[in-house]
């Protein structure tokens, strides 16, 4: 059984499914290998235009497999510490390659999605939450800090300083109405429903030009971290011209006066 599914659902739209459900779809060396493996094909160019993250069974990831019948993340170096490193390293590469995907990631929460697992869902773009999905930055309550993953960085930004130091100092596990609330979660839906809603926002998404969504997300990354108004508003006017070369406002007019969907082209 592949720890990771990596289907087509639809038309350039990828559906990614962490796949270890005995073990809540905890991390080890299979996982990551799995993940690896399906954001070198939402790399390629032209390949997908979004994509949908979830997990099988009852949860979405429970964080990393302490249990020690996962397989190793990494091969062990010289030093105890090498090791350690290597292996953090390797995992917080891997959500840097989801975050900077170049096409939109909806997280579809079923469950449970922890440590490792809320990191996951931070890196995505969308998280669409399921009633029974549960949210927390648990480091702290396995004897190290909250400072991993990411979270320290994008949890913030997600739910502002003032929640995300409550957060990550009690290590409190939040339900689904409570990340709706603070802004975690952008929808909360019945499970049964959770991919369906999920792949309506991709579809919303898949709808307006490719480049379009393609130089938003980056440019949204790259604005998040830049150190004024003023930069920011740079990236956007380089941005809004190279648009202009695409043709596709010409196309959004002539749809608008045609009274049709608009056609876009490829990029």
């Amino acid at each position: 059984m592949a720890a990771v599914e990596f289907d087509d659902i639809e038309e350039g739209i990828a559906l990614v499914t962490l796949n270890r459900p005995e073990r809540l779809n905890a991390i080890d060396g299979a996982l990551i290998d799995g993940m690896d493996a399906a954001l070198d094909a939402m790399s390629a160019p032209g390949a997908y235009r979004a994509a949908i993250l979830t997990g099988a069974g009852r949860g979405f990831c429970s964080g990393a497999d302490l249990s020690g019948t996962g397989e190793p993340w990494t091969t062990p170096g010289r030093s105890e510490w090498k090791t350690m490193y290597d292996r953090q390293v390797r995992l917080t590469d891997q959500y840097t390659r989801l975050y900077e995907l170049p096409i939109p990631v909806v997280a579809a929460v079923n469950g449970v999605a922890v440590g490792g697992g809320l990191a996951f869902a931070l890196h995505s773009d969308i998280r669409i939450a399921s009633r029974e999905a549960r949210f927390g930055s648990v480091f702290i309550k396995a004897g190290i800090s909250s400072m991993d993953m990411g979270t320290s960085y994008l949890l913030p930004r997600i739910v502002g300083a003032g929640r995300a130091r409550e957060l990550m100092l009690t290590g409190r596990i939040i339900d689904a109405d409570e990340a709706l609330r603070i802004g975690l979660a952008h929808e909360v839906v019945p499970a049964e429903e959770l991919i369906a809603a999920s792949l309506r926002m991709v579809r919303d998404i898949a709808a307006n030009n490719e480049f379009g969504v393609w130089q938003t997300k980056i440019g949204l990354n790259v604005a998040l971290d830049a150190p004024s108004l003023r930069h920011a508003k740079e990236i956007e006017n380089r941005t809004q011209i190279l648009s202009g070369f695409t043709g596709n406002s010409e196309e959004a007019r002539a749809a608008h006066m045609g009274k049709r969907p608009p056609s876009w082209g490829r990029i």
